[in-house]
Protein backbone atom coordinates (compact mmCIF):
# COMPACT_ATOMS: atom_id res chain seq x y z
CA UNK A 1 0.00 0.00 0.00
CA UNK A 2 1.55 3.46 -0.96
CA UNK A 3 1.33 6.24 1.63
CA UNK A 4 1.09 9.81 0.84
CA UNK A 5 3.13 12.34 1.62
CA UNK A 6 0.92 13.42 4.58
CA UNK A 7 0.41 10.07 5.93
CA UNK A 8 4.40 9.53 6.09
CA UNK A 9 5.07 13.20 7.78
CA UNK A 10 2.38 12.14 10.52
CA UNK A 11 4.47 9.11 11.23
CA UNK A 12 7.48 10.54 11.06
CA UNK A 13 5.77 13.20 13.92
CA UNK A 14 4.57 10.36 15.87
CA UNK A 15 7.86 8.77 15.70
CA UNK A 16 9.65 12.01 17.19
CA UNK A 17 6.77 12.57 19.93
CA UNK A 18 6.09 9.07 21.24
CA UNK A 19 9.32 9.00 23.04
CA UNK A 20 9.27 11.91 24.95
CA UNK A 21 5.50 10.91 25.70
CA UNK A 22 7.02 8.10 27.14
CA UNK A 23 9.62 9.74 29.12
CA UNK A 24 7.07 12.28 30.30
CA UNK A 25 4.76 9.22 31.87
CA UNK A 26 8.08 7.74 32.85
CA UNK A 27 8.87 10.42 34.94
CA UNK A 28 4.96 11.30 36.03
CA UNK A 29 4.68 7.68 37.42
CA UNK A 30 8.18 8.25 39.29
CA UNK A 31 8.64 7.89 42.81
CA UNK A 32 6.91 4.02 43.32
CA UNK A 33 9.12 3.49 45.77
CA UNK A 34 11.10 5.00 48.65
CA UNK A 35 13.75 7.52 48.21
CA UNK A 36 16.89 6.99 49.85
CA UNK A 37 19.12 10.36 50.44
CA UNK A 38 22.49 9.72 51.61
CA UNK A 39 24.97 12.14 54.28
CA UNK A 40 28.50 11.49 54.32
CA UNK A 41 28.73 13.54 57.74
CA UNK A 42 27.62 11.89 61.46
CA UNK A 43 23.97 13.38 62.52
CA UNK A 44 23.63 16.89 63.71
CA UNK A 45 26.02 18.24 61.37
CA UNK A 46 24.34 21.14 58.93
CA UNK A 47 24.37 18.42 55.75
CA UNK A 48 22.14 15.84 57.85
CA UNK A 49 19.94 18.79 59.10
CA UNK A 50 18.99 19.79 55.30
CA UNK A 51 18.47 16.27 54.44
CA UNK A 52 15.77 15.53 57.19
CA UNK A 53 14.29 18.65 56.99
CA UNK A 54 13.41 18.48 53.47
CA UNK A 55 13.16 15.08 53.31
CA UNK A 56 10.20 14.97 55.69
CA UNK A 57 7.91 17.60 53.67
CA UNK A 58 9.41 15.81 50.53
CA UNK A 59 7.81 12.79 51.24
CA UNK A 60 4.48 14.22 51.78
CA UNK A 61 4.96 15.92 48.20
CA UNK A 62 5.62 12.38 46.57
CA UNK A 63 3.91 10.16 48.45
CA UNK A 64 6.76 8.25 49.11
CA UNK A 65 8.83 7.46 51.88
CA UNK A 66 12.13 9.58 52.06
CA UNK A 67 14.90 7.85 53.97
CA UNK A 68 18.00 9.71 55.56
CA UNK A 69 20.77 7.40 55.83
CA UNK A 70 24.19 8.97 57.42
CA UNK A 71 26.77 7.15 55.55
CA UNK A 72 30.28 9.17 57.24
CA UNK A 73 33.67 9.31 56.54
CA UNK A 74 36.43 9.97 54.16
CA UNK A 75 34.88 13.84 54.10
CA UNK A 76 31.73 12.41 52.53
CA UNK A 77 33.67 10.53 49.75
CA UNK A 78 31.91 7.34 51.09
CA UNK A 79 28.36 8.26 51.12
CA UNK A 80 29.19 10.09 47.52
CA UNK A 81 30.86 6.99 45.88
CA UNK A 82 27.67 5.20 46.91
CA UNK A 83 25.18 7.53 45.41
CA UNK A 84 27.33 8.03 41.87
CA UNK A 85 27.42 4.34 41.73
CA UNK A 86 23.78 3.75 41.95
CA UNK A 87 21.49 3.13 39.52
CA UNK A 88 20.47 6.53 37.76
CA UNK A 89 17.02 6.14 38.48
CA UNK A 90 16.04 9.17 41.10
CA UNK A 91 15.81 6.70 44.19
CA UNK A 92 19.44 7.56 45.35
CA UNK A 93 19.87 10.91 46.35
CA UNK A 94 22.98 12.79 47.69
CA UNK A 95 22.22 15.26 50.58
CA UNK A 96 25.75 17.29 49.17
CA UNK A 97 26.94 20.44 50.26
CA UNK A 98 30.09 22.65 49.45
CA UNK A 99 32.52 19.78 51.12
CA UNK A 100 32.02 17.77 47.63
CA UNK A 101 33.12 20.27 45.48
CA UNK A 102 36.31 20.63 47.76
CA UNK A 103 37.04 17.38 47.66
CA UNK A 104 37.12 17.70 43.89
CA UNK A 105 40.77 19.10 44.97
CA UNK A 106 42.05 17.88 48.03
CA UNK A 107 41.99 14.07 47.57
CA UNK A 108 44.33 13.42 43.97
CA UNK A 109 43.14 10.06 43.23
CA UNK A 110 39.23 10.11 43.97
CA UNK A 111 37.43 7.26 42.39
CA UNK A 112 34.73 10.30 42.14
CA UNK A 113 34.79 12.76 40.21
CA UNK A 114 31.76 14.79 41.73
CA UNK A 115 31.38 17.32 38.74
CA UNK A 116 31.10 14.69 36.24
CA UNK A 117 29.74 12.15 38.08
CA UNK A 118 26.80 13.61 39.33
CA UNK A 119 23.34 15.30 38.03
CA UNK A 120 22.51 18.67 39.76
CA UNK A 121 18.55 18.52 41.47
CA UNK A 122 18.32 21.40 43.72
CA UNK A 123 19.93 23.83 45.90
CA UNK A 124 17.94 24.29 49.55
CA UNK A 125 19.88 26.73 51.35
CA UNK A 126 23.37 28.84 51.53
CA UNK A 127 24.54 30.10 54.71
CA UNK A 128 28.09 31.03 56.29
CA UNK A 129 30.30 29.52 59.80
CA UNK A 130 30.67 31.28 62.53
CA UNK A 131 33.95 31.73 64.94
CA UNK A 132 33.05 30.62 68.06
CA UNK A 133 35.10 30.17 71.25
CA UNK A 134 34.42 28.70 74.75
CA UNK A 135 33.21 31.31 77.02
CA UNK A 136 36.20 31.25 78.89
CA UNK A 137 38.78 31.90 76.54
CA UNK A 138 39.49 35.15 77.39
CA UNK A 139 38.64 37.74 74.28
CA UNK A 140 34.99 39.02 73.76
CA UNK A 141 35.27 40.30 69.96
CA UNK A 142 36.93 39.46 67.00
CA UNK A 143 39.62 42.17 67.25
CA UNK A 144 40.79 41.21 70.65
CA UNK A 145 40.55 37.65 68.72
CA UNK A 146 42.48 38.34 65.75
CA UNK A 147 45.35 40.34 68.92
CA UNK A 148 45.33 37.48 71.02
CA UNK A 149 46.30 35.35 68.33
CA UNK A 150 49.18 37.52 67.01
CA UNK A 151 50.33 37.60 70.35
CA UNK A 152 50.86 34.40 71.12
CA UNK A 153 51.38 32.71 67.69
CA UNK A 154 51.13 28.78 67.45
CA UNK A 155 49.30 28.95 70.78
CA UNK A 156 45.43 28.56 69.74
CA UNK A 157 43.91 25.20 69.33
CA UNK A 158 41.30 25.60 66.06
CA UNK A 159 39.05 22.45 65.66
CA UNK A 160 37.65 21.24 62.67
CA UNK A 161 35.81 18.36 61.72
CA UNK A 162 38.54 16.14 59.47
CA UNK A 163 41.63 18.02 57.10
CA UNK A 164 40.09 20.16 53.94
CA UNK A 165 36.16 20.47 55.23
CA UNK A 166 34.85 23.81 54.57
CA UNK A 167 34.86 24.89 58.49
CA UNK A 168 38.45 24.49 58.01
CA UNK A 169 39.25 26.34 54.61
CA UNK A 170 37.23 29.71 56.03
CA UNK A 171 39.68 29.17 59.29
CA UNK A 172 42.53 29.04 56.31
CA UNK A 173 41.08 32.00 54.54
CA UNK A 174 40.84 33.57 57.48
CA UNK A 175 45.00 33.15 58.62
CA UNK A 176 45.34 33.86 55.10
CA UNK A 177 43.57 37.62 55.29
CA UNK A 178 44.86 38.39 59.01
CA UNK A 179 48.27 36.85 59.05
CA UNK A 180 47.65 35.31 62.07
CA UNK A 181 48.81 31.56 62.92
CA UNK A 182 47.01 28.70 65.28
CA UNK A 183 47.06 24.98 65.47
CA UNK A 184 44.86 22.79 63.21
CA UNK A 185 43.70 20.31 65.58
CA UNK A 186 41.54 17.76 63.25
CA UNK A 187 38.87 15.44 64.36
CA UNK A 188 37.42 12.40 63.14
CA UNK A 189 34.25 12.59 64.05
CA UNK A 190 32.70 15.37 66.12
CA UNK A 191 34.78 18.00 68.30
CA UNK A 192 31.65 19.42 70.35
CA UNK A 193 32.13 17.63 73.31
CA UNK A 194 36.06 19.43 73.77
CA UNK A 195 35.17 22.84 72.28
CA UNK A 196 32.33 22.95 75.21
CA UNK A 197 35.29 21.28 77.52
CA UNK A 198 37.72 23.81 76.68
CA UNK A 199 40.35 20.95 75.28
CA UNK A 200 40.22 23.37 72.25
CA UNK A 201 39.96 27.09 72.28
CA UNK A 202 38.30 27.67 68.87
CA UNK A 203 36.35 26.68 65.49
CA UNK A 204 34.38 27.42 62.46
CA UNK A 205 30.96 25.73 62.91
CA UNK A 206 27.91 26.28 60.63
CA UNK A 207 26.03 28.55 61.99
CA UNK A 208 23.03 25.82 61.58
CA UNK A 209 25.13 23.35 63.81
CA UNK A 210 26.05 25.46 66.56
CA UNK A 211 23.18 28.31 66.99
CA UNK A 212 21.63 26.39 69.81
CA UNK A 213 25.05 26.20 72.05
CA UNK A 214 25.72 30.02 70.91
CA UNK A 215 22.07 31.23 72.17
CA UNK A 216 22.82 28.90 75.74
CA UNK A 217 25.78 30.10 76.32
CA UNK A 218 27.93 27.18 76.22
CA UNK A 219 29.69 28.74 73.03
CA UNK A 220 31.01 32.72 72.26
CA UNK A 221 29.77 33.48 68.67
CA UNK A 222 31.99 36.73 67.47
CA UNK A 223 31.53 36.68 63.71
CA UNK A 224 29.78 35.17 61.24
CA UNK A 225 31.79 34.29 57.40
CA UNK A 226 29.09 35.48 55.12
CA UNK A 227 29.25 38.21 53.12
CA UNK A 228 26.69 39.60 55.95
CA UNK A 229 24.73 39.36 59.06
CA UNK A 230 22.53 36.43 59.35
CA UNK A 231 18.95 37.07 60.67
CA UNK A 232 19.37 34.43 62.70
CA UNK A 233 22.15 35.56 65.02
CA UNK A 234 21.58 39.62 64.18
CA UNK A 235 24.09 41.24 67.19
CA UNK A 236 27.16 38.97 65.27
CA UNK A 237 28.88 41.15 63.34
CA UNK A 238 30.46 39.58 59.83
CA UNK A 239 34.02 38.80 59.75
CA UNK A 240 33.90 41.21 56.51
CA UNK A 241 33.05 44.16 58.81
CA UNK A 242 36.59 43.89 59.84
CA UNK A 243 38.39 42.16 57.16
CA UNK A 244 36.66 43.71 53.82
CA UNK A 245 36.16 41.00 51.15
CA UNK A 246 36.68 38.12 53.49
CA UNK A 247 33.85 36.26 52.92
CA UNK A 248 32.99 32.06 53.84
CA UNK A 249 30.18 30.45 52.65
CA UNK A 250 28.76 27.20 51.92
CA UNK A 251 25.84 25.48 50.46
CA UNK A 252 23.69 22.60 50.24
CA UNK A 253 21.83 20.29 48.33
CA UNK A 254 20.78 17.79 46.38
CA UNK A 255 22.36 15.78 43.87
CA UNK A 256 21.80 12.37 41.99
CA UNK A 257 23.82 9.63 39.69
CA UNK A 258 24.95 11.57 36.38
CA UNK A 259 22.28 10.29 33.38
CA UNK A 260 19.12 9.87 35.98
CA UNK A 261 16.40 11.52 33.10
CA UNK A 262 15.90 14.87 32.95
CA UNK A 263 12.56 14.51 34.02
CA UNK A 264 13.02 12.83 37.04
CA UNK A 265 15.50 15.45 37.87
CA UNK A 266 13.12 17.94 37.04
CA UNK A 267 10.18 16.88 38.89
CA UNK A 268 12.25 16.68 41.98
CA UNK A 269 13.55 20.25 41.38
CA UNK A 270 10.10 21.44 41.51
CA UNK A 271 9.30 19.59 44.23
CA UNK A 272 12.20 20.35 46.58
CA UNK A 273 11.92 24.12 45.54
CA UNK A 274 8.17 24.14 46.30
CA UNK A 275 8.83 22.57 50.11
CA UNK A 276 11.95 25.57 50.06
CA UNK A 277 9.22 28.01 49.33
CA UNK A 278 6.95 26.66 52.05
CA UNK A 279 6.49 29.35 54.51
CA UNK A 280 7.23 27.17 57.92
CA UNK A 281 10.50 25.28 56.31
CA UNK A 282 11.63 28.94 55.00
CA UNK A 283 11.31 30.06 58.99
CA UNK A 284 13.17 26.53 60.10
CA UNK A 285 16.31 27.71 57.87
CA UNK A 286 16.47 31.08 58.45
CA UNK A 287 16.47 30.20 62.07
CA UNK A 288 19.38 28.13 61.37
CA UNK A 289 20.95 31.00 59.73
CA UNK A 290 20.90 29.76 56.79
CA UNK A 291 19.37 31.58 53.56
CA UNK A 292 16.51 29.37 51.52
CA UNK A 293 17.76 29.71 48.16
CA UNK A 294 15.21 27.99 44.92
CA UNK A 295 17.50 27.59 41.34
CA UNK A 296 17.39 25.14 38.59
CA UNK A 297 19.11 22.46 37.91
CA UNK A 298 21.98 24.29 35.36
CA UNK A 299 21.87 27.34 37.76
CA UNK A 300 23.26 24.99 41.02
CA UNK A 301 25.59 23.51 38.41
CA UNK A 302 27.34 26.45 38.26
CA UNK A 303 27.49 27.45 42.04
CA UNK A 304 29.07 24.13 42.60
CA UNK A 305 31.84 24.68 39.22
CA UNK A 306 32.32 28.32 40.82
CA UNK A 307 32.93 26.82 44.35
CA UNK A 308 35.11 23.74 43.29
CA UNK A 309 37.44 26.99 41.41
CA UNK A 310 37.90 29.49 44.70
CA UNK A 311 38.33 26.36 47.23
CA UNK A 312 41.16 24.78 45.34
CA UNK A 313 42.87 28.43 45.54
CA UNK A 314 42.62 27.77 48.78
CA UNK A 315 43.98 24.56 49.15
CA UNK A 316 46.77 24.92 47.09
CA UNK A 317 47.86 28.29 49.02
CA UNK A 318 47.77 26.42 52.56
CA UNK A 319 48.89 23.50 50.93
CA UNK A 320 46.33 21.41 53.04
CA UNK A 321 46.59 17.59 52.13
CA UNK A 322 43.77 14.94 53.54
CA UNK A 323 44.20 12.98 56.36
Amino acid sequence: MKLSRRTLLQLAVGAIVLPAVRGTAYALDYPTRPVRIFVGFPPGLSPDIIARLVGQRLSERLGQSVIVENRPGAGSNIAAETVVNAAPDGYTLLSAATSNAINSTLYPDLKVDFLRDVAPVAIVASGGFVLVVNPSFPVETLPEFIAYAKANPGKLNMAATGKGTTPQLAGELFKMTTGIDWVHVPYRGGYLSDLLGAQVQAAFPAVASSIEYIRDGKLRALAVTSATRVDALPNIPAVAEFLPGYEASTWYGLVAPKNTSAEIIEKLNKEINAVVADPSIRARLVGLGLEPVSLTPADFGKIIADSTVKWAKVIRAANIRPD
